[in-house]
């Protein structure tokens, strides 16, 4: 009964619920200390057989008792005896509540009762028989060590019973032990009701329209079902880790309007065998109950791997079993049960066969990193609680942000806040989104970091060939900044690009993003006559990208049109599809394009020597180059392409930008073309 039902019908509230476990545990553990505490109080002293024979002798033994199952002599002295110093001493000391006069003071253990007696004998011979104390003889029953024991056993099992209390939820019918193969799963349903909606989850377009076309069908589902359709059991998200899969999942529960259950796939994996399989029958129980509902398993391939990968052989699966209980429960339902399944994973790839066939997941959404349309809209979503300058335009933002997903446009918009804020600003300004955006491509700025002037120089001419070889290279991306400020981990400048919206890439697009990247090295090489080691991200880059042009995209003549590449193949695959001839002809091939893009660009550096002096002085004293310092310092690209951002602002109705011609033309950047295509 609720409170305020209670309220209405005058029946006092509820009391809160008092612990009532500490209670009985500190009860306990006094009980325990008291039987102790009891037991060390009475406690005698233990002493040797010369001790024994000394008191026997002085005839200050009032009473001797022998326990036999224990082989044990209690001896209790006289009253008159516990006056004497010699014992007082003693007993006092193992006492500390004080001198007890019952007694026993003192025990002895022996070893056999017939050669202890033989000896008492002995001992007593010349005491008269009034003086000579009897042995008593005893059986006996330590009943405080067995409290304790049994004690200690039951504080064991309470403390066990409480760890499974908690491994199992906490208290309830729900949170007993026998209970603990329930779901796990959080409901969302009209009571507690999630906020997020679509206009929330900007810039998933496409995704959204097939999402939205299950929340219609639990609406609505006779407008699907009258001409024949049957509702689908199930959807994946599908996309890289900040895409907005989770965000999506939750918008859908906040539409729809039916119960949602919402709960991990590493939800279902626990220490006991089976457990994994009840809480998947379980789940299923309760969807089942509650239909029309959604049951949204977050990262699915935590339970969902392809079975068999990397098993040892005997071992008993956990985690195939769960998979298999799953697989059943998802194709054993009704087909109008109301039941629909949402997931997502950003490793498809690792997914069994069994759980992606139609039927299950009828229907697989990708969910592709944002264009620059979706980017801008994300903005607009993060950008509403941020107090903003008129400064700052939101076209710009996107066009700067190629390449970046939902979350890392919220930790732009974050990072620019707390920047303004650790400036003591009023607004946050298109600066300090500039920052935070080279917060998060470079890492944090290093201003502390000591770097010597001959390195500095190196930087900054590194930096430069960059800058220049991409000015006068027609495919390569424009510049946007550039920096020789030290950043993240080991990084001593970077160079900023504006990336084209495209999906495809032409040979001598390539080619040019290859030279580029060799820019910094050549530039090294030219002005130093020595190479550093500052090159190792582009070495690296345009590796890959000439393997990826022999071995993939069969952009060799010598190779031909083949490609190696294999998407399904597993990721422990050691065997190579192609002979040692021809691994020996593509290692050839590669290098031979290396060296091509090698010496065209020294050959575009030789040119505009002038233009990278330049640049290389600015640099040294401004740290920091845009756009237009290097129009102002060097002109104007000769080229007429327009750059995303140009081509976004034309589209939205923006102004038409004039292209300047260049002040003097020139020297034409070499012809972009393999030595293999001039043979």
């Amino acid at each position: 009964m609720a409170d305020k039902e209670r309220k209405d019908n005058n029946i006092p509230p509820r009391l809160p619920r008092s612990n009532y476990q500490i209670w009985i545990i500190l009860g306990l553990v006094a009980v325990v200390l008291a039987i102790t505490l009891f037991n060390k109080t009475g406690a005698s002293v233990e002493i040797h057989a010369s001790k024994f024979e000394d008191i026997v002798q002085s005839r200050d033994v009032k009473k001797l008792v022998l326990v036999e199952n224990e082989k044990l002599v209690e001896i209790t002295l006289k009253p008159e005896a516990l006056q004497n110093a010699k014992y007082k001493q003693d007993l006092e000391r193992s006492s500390p509540l004080g001198l007890s006069v019952s007694g026993p003071h003192y025990k002895m253990k022996i070893g056999s009762i017939d050669k202890f007696v033989e000896q008492y004998d002995a001992i007593t011979k010349n005491i008269s028989r009034d003086q000579k104390v009897d042995i008593i003889y005893e059986e006996r029953n330590d009943v405080g060590t067995m409290l304790f024991n049994w004690g200690f056993l039951f504080l064991l099992l309470f403390g066990f019973w409480m760890l499974m209390r908690r491994m199992t939820g906490g208290g309830g019918p729900g949170g007993q032990i026998f209970n603990i193969g329930k779901s796990k799963a959080a409901l969302f349903d009209a009571e507690s009701k999630v906020k997020i909606t679509f206009e929330d989850a900007a810039g998933l377009d496409e995704a959204k329209v097939e999402i939205m076309e299950i929340v219609e069908f639990l609406k609505n589902p006779s407008k699907f079902t009258k001409l024949g359709g049957k509702i689908p059991k199930g959807a994946l998200l599908v996309g890289a880790p900040g895409t907005g899969k989770t965000l999506l999942a939750k918008a859908v529960a906040g539409e729809a309007g039916v119960p949602f259950f919402s709960l991990s796939g590493s939800d279902f994996v626990e220490m006991f065998v089976g457990v994994g399989a009840a809480r998947v029958r379980d789940l299923f129980k309760q969807a089942k109950e509650k239909a029309p509902c959604i049951i949204f398993i977050d990262e699915i391939d935590a339970i969902g791997r392809s079975r068999g990968r990397g098993q040892i052989p005997g071992a008993n699966d956990e985690r195939e079993n769960t998979l298999n209980s799953l697989l059943v429960e998802m194709d054993g339902f009704a087909t109008d049960s109301g039941v629909i399944i949402l997931a997502a994973t950003n490793r498809p790839d690792v997914l069994d066969s069994a759980l992606l066939r139609p039927g299950r997941f009828d229907r697989q959404i990708s969910i592709d990193k944002p264009d620059i349309n979706g980017r801008e809209a994300i903005f607009k979503v993060h950008l509403k609680p941020i107090k903003l300058s008129k400064e700052v335009d939101v076209k710009k933002l996107a066009a700067q942000t190629p390449g970046f997903a939902g979350a890392e446009i919220a930790n732009v918009c974050n990072e620019a806040a707390l920047i303004a804020a650790r400036k003591d600003k009023k607004e946050v300004e298109m600066t300090d989104f500039q920052d935070a955006i080279d917060r998060v491509i470079g890492g944090l700025e290093k201003k502390n970091k000591l770097i010597s002037p001959e390195e500095k120089k190196i930087v900054a001419y590194h930096e430069s060939g960059h800058a220049v070889a991409g000015w006068y290279l027609e495919h390569a991306d424009p510049l946007v900044k550039v920096s020789i400020v030290p950043r993240g981990i080991a990084a001593l400048g970077y160079a900023q690009y504006l990336p084209k919206e495209q999906f495809l890439y032409q040979t001598d697009q390539l080619i040019d993003e290859m030279c580029m990247a060799f820019g910094g090295r050549v530039a090294e090489d030219i002005v130093f006559n020595k190479i550093s080691t500052g090159a190792l991200s582009d070495l690296e880059r345009i590796t890959k990208m000439a393997y990826s042009m022999v071995t993939m995209y069969g952009m060799n003549k010598e190779i031909g049109h083949m490609s190696f590449y294999d998407s399904k193949q597993s990721e422990y695959n050691f065997q190579k599809p192609y002979s040692d001839s021809t691994a020996e002809k593509i290692d050839k091939e590669v290098k031979a394009l290396i060296d091509f893009c090698y010496q065209r660009t020294r050959k575009l550096l030789n040119d505009h020597r002038e233009q990278l002096e330049i640049i290389s002085k600015e640099l040294l004293e401004k740290e920091i180059l845009f756009q237009n310092d290097l129009e102002r310092l060097i002109g104007k690209r000769p080229f007429s392409h327009q750059t995303t951002y140009e081509k976004f602002t034309n589209a939205n109705g923006a102004a038409k930008p004039e292209v300047a011609a260049p002040a003097a033309e020139p020297a034409p950047a070499p012809e972009a073309t393999p030595p293999q295509e001039n043979a």
